[in-house]
């Protein structure tokens, strides 16, 4: 059989490609739908179908603009009501692609529509399953997401359908099985996601937590639930834009990429309220940058921390970019439906700086830095999530996790210099540029973060024996 897993990993996300005899589907494809439509050129295929697994959540899928493109039919499964023409399949409901069969498995759990598809080879022989967020490697789906959207839909309510699904609709399936899940680790849909991304039935069944066949209803709905985190603000935004529609990729690039001079950036800003969202690499934001501009960089977990940090899809953005990487940034954006970036500063922080304008820079320090200080008394700030702080931490720090600073103001530092860092350098840069946006500039960033300080004598948890 004739599958591809197509997995960007700045989302932790999978779409899947499947071509037999001149046909081709796509399952939960991303935002830009041009290397689908190549992929299947070059196969001299015609994409008949595109399959969604579900409403997605943590990003915009491209069905809509595929759908346009290629006439393609969108299918979902039973209970989902798109605003848009798309087929309804019903529970076990078969679709042929060349010489493969697809047949649609109803799933309810992770949402009341999720669905998965069952591949059957040119023998007829079961191959594979898309588990979309029914199941992962090491996991299952978050039961939570409904409730932003529908009061009834409980988390509870859907972790018992979830353990109903999981058991009467794929564990009884063969064990030789490939599963090919939507996510993989460092995706918020699921908490325990392994890094790989594909395995057999049989061995998720042996290895799997959700999946004990000895694992009653109420034990299942206590451990999925525990230790859940709140999920992403623009999570249910994501969801109602892949329900509603949205606006063309090519018009939201056509709109992003334009470049703006230094006078024309600030009008923009001040016109809009626009974001200025730097996307550099850290250590040339530390170095200089515009005041009050937000640092998030491409190279990084780039959308899931611009769509947990901004929270508002519509929030107006205008960038600035390393040179030739505008596109790139755009794009990334309208994965998680911020659609509404404005243009870029051309010329970049030295066109800023030719017209005269102010920059800034973030204080910092190496670890080894940061080692003479703590012999000295000083405050520190984790801004690592609280199982790695739970992990190992520097004695006395405190846990500001970057994912929810906007609501924790108040537990920052308010008198006196402090020292922040991550796990490697990158989030403490995004924690001192909100930080410094808020009117904080108290803060002393340590490069290299966690992995650093555990190369010096600093005292930490790992360390320091307990009393």
């Amino acid at each position: 059989m004739k599958i591809e897993q197509l997995y960007t990993g700045c989302i932790a996300q999978a779409a899947y490609y499947l071509e037999s005899n001149g046909e081709a589907a796509i399952f939960d494809p991303l935002r830009e739908v041009q290397p689908y439509i190549q992929k299947a050129e070059k196969d001299n295929a015609v994409i008949k179908y595109i399959f969604e697994t579900h409403f997605h959540a943590d990003f915009v899928s491209g069905h809509q603009d595929l759908a346009k493109k290629t006439g393609a039919e969108i299918v979902y499964g039973p209970t989902a009501q798109p605003e848009f023409a798309a087929l309804i399949a019903a529970d076990g409901q078969e679709f042929t692609v060349g010489a493969y069969t697809i047949k649609a498995i109803h799933t309810p759990g992770h949402t009341l529509e999720s669905t998965c598809y069952l591949l059957f080879d040119e023998n007829k022989k079961p191959h594979a399953i898309i588990t979309g967020d029914t199941l992962f490697i090491g996991d299952v789906g978050r039961p939570d997401l409904a409730q932003a959207l529908t009061s009834e839909l409980t988390q509870e309510v859907l972790a018992s359908h979830l353990y109903d699904s999981l058991r009467d609709k794929i564990m009884v399936l063969p064990d030789d099985l490939i599963v090919y899940p939507s996510h993989g680790a460092g995706s918020a849909c699921g908490k325990n996601m392994s890094k790989e991304t594909t395995d057999t039935l049989g061995n998720q069944k042996a290895t799997n937590y959700a999946l004990r066949a000895d694992m009653t209803k109420e034990e299942f709905i206590s451990e999925l639930l525990n230790g859940l985190g709140r999920p992403p603000a623009y999570f249910p935004q994501n969801v109602l834009m892949n329900i509603k529609g949205y606006s063309s990729l090519d018009e939201v690039l056509k709109r992003g990429v334009q470049p703006l001079t230094p006078e024309a950036f600030k009008e923009v800003v001040a016109e809009t309220g626009a974001v200025m969202l730097d996307v550099r690499h850290e250590d040339d934001f530390i170095k200089e940058h515009i005041p009050g501009s937000i640092f998030i960089g491409l190279h990084g977990g780039f959308a899931p921390w611009v769509g947990a940090l901004l929270m508002n899809v519509e929030q107006p953005i205008v960038l600035i970019t390393p040179e030739g990487k505008e596109e790139e940034a755009v794009t990334r954006l309208a994965r998680v439906g911020f659609d509404n970036t404005l243009g870029y500063l051309k010329g970049g922080i030295a066109a800023w700086k030719a017209a005269g304008l102010e920059t800034d820079s973030i204080r910092s320090v190496s670890p080894e830095e940061f080692e003479r200080a703590t012999e000295k008394e000083c405050v520190v700030v984790d801004s690592r999530k609280p199982g790695e702080f739970e992990g190992g931490h520097v004695i006395g720090a405190i846990n500001i996790p970057l994912d929810f600073v906007n609501e924790q103001f108040e537990s920052v530092p308010q008198t006196g210099d402090f020292y922040l860092h991550c796990a490697g350098g990158y989030r403490s840069v995004i924690m001192a540029s909100i930080l410094k946006a808020r009117g904080y500039h108290n803060m002393i960033n340590v490069e290299k973060g966690f992995g650093g300080i555990k190369n010096t004598a600093v005292k930490t948890t790992l360390n320091t024996p307990v009393a």
